[in-house]
This record gives structure tokens, sequence and C-alpha cells, in this order.
């Protein structure tokens, strides 16, 4: 019995890490790496993607800009396809 209480509070725990923090809208891969390596993979459903062959401690404001441009240019869909989201406007 003790061992199911231990089990539900350690979810409760990280439930309440996640709580308040929104799911990332853009993952930035550096140093042409495109792989997740199963990082954040349920929360980077919806994300939009950046791959860059620039390596880690090269990446500067310039870069980061690069990527915020190249995001703003993107149809976010959210999961839906194209015909789907003319329907409703």
């Amino acid at each position: 019995k003790n061992k199911k209480k231990k089990k539900k509070k350690k979810k409760k725990k990280k439930k309440k890490k996640k709580a308040g923090i929104p799911d990332p809208d853009l993952l930035i891969r550096t140093s042409g790496e495109l792989r997740l390596s199963n990082y954040l993979m349920w929360q980077l459903a919806y994300a939009e993607f950046y791959f860059t062959d620039v390596h880690w401690p090269d990446f500067d404001r310039e870069e980061l800009k690069k990527a915020v441009e190249r995001y703003n240019q993107r149809e976010r869909r959210y999961g839906g396809v194209k015909e789907e989201l003319k329907g409703e406007s």
C-alpha cells in the first residue's frame, strides 16, 4: 500500500513541475543535428523546428534572429491541414 501512495505522490510532483509552463513553440537544434533524441518528445508535438549547422558556442544573437525570422514566416497549423483551416476562415 505504501508503494502505491509513493508512486501517486511522484506522479503529482511531476505534474506540478510542468504546471504553468507552456509547451515550446520553437525548437532550435544546433550543430547540424537532425534528431530530437527523445528530448521533450510530447511537448514538442506542435512546435516548429529550426535546424542549423552553427555549433552551440557560435550561436549568437544574429543566429537567434535568423531562427525567429524563419519561425515568423511559417504557417502554424497545430496539427490541422491547410484545407481544414481554409474552411474555418
